[in-house]
């Protein structure tokens, strides 16, 4: 299979959706409500507990702006909250290229969105492993699956998306969209594309480390097995 090399990109990508689903909520209160302001009709496509904070967060205009992921997707999420982003329409709406005829194609089939901006940080794994008695059961379901694929999937593709990992970007990144109509620059999103690898690769160590230090008899010491 040809790689599929990029010429033609835009320099400001106007931001109309975003994808959110953060496990650290701190800054919310402030990002939204400014993301909403500097991007009118902007729609934000969330779920779970972040679904639930900015529904509380926008009030009535929540009713313009937020879609449950699983409206958009026509897919319910898995029991416990397993399976919910992982959907071919949502990685079509991150991974898509704004001058290639069959991307565009594709999401005019299925009616999907192109995703402008991701605001995406993972279950706080590192935290849940640094408690006292900490097992192998509690650290593996503290990782997380969907989180560390949309941002690396909005990270690749930052010829057209944002991925904004860090709430300490909030502040900056309102206030390129409020200057600038909306919009938000190439070089922002190569900036952030940096950053959100990082966080991938922290995210990833912290398992690696974590696993690596226990025996099998930790683990086996964990379940009943049948």
């Amino acid at each position: 299979m040809a790689l599929n090399i990029v010429t033609d990109i835009d320099n400001r990508v106007k931001v109309s959706h975003v994808l959110m689903s953060v496990s650290d909520k701190t800054g919310l209160d402030a990002f939204v409500p400014a993301l909403v302001k500097a991007c009118p009709g902007v729609k934000i496509y969330s779920t779970g507990g972040t679904y639930a904070k900015v529904r509380e967060i926008l009030g009535a205009a929540a009713a313009d702006s937020l879609v449950a992921v699983s409206d958009y997707t026509g897919q319910p999420e898995m029991q416990g909250g397993l399976v919910k982003t992982l959907d071919f329409k949502i990685y079509l709406g991150l991974l898509s290229e704004t001058y290639n005829d069959a991307h565009q194609a594709d999401l005019r089939r299925l009616s999907a969105a192109p995703i402008d901006m991701v605001v995406v940080n993972l279950y706080p794994f590192e935290r849940t492993v640094a408690q006292k008695g900490v097992t192998p059961e509690m650290a593996r379901t503290n990782i997380d699956i969907g989180g560390p694929c949309m941002v690396r999937a909005s990270a690749k593709n930052y010829l057209r998306v944002a991925s904004v990992t860090d709430p300490l970007d909030y502040g900056s990144v309102a206030a390129e969209l409020a200057a600038h109509g909306g919009t938000v620059g190439l070089d922002t999103r190569f900036r952030l594309m940096k950053k959100a690898f990082a966080h991938t690769a922290a995210y990833d160590a912290a398992i690696a480390g974590f696993f690596s230090s226990r025996t099998w008899a930790d683990v086996d010491a964990a379940y009943r097995q049948h």
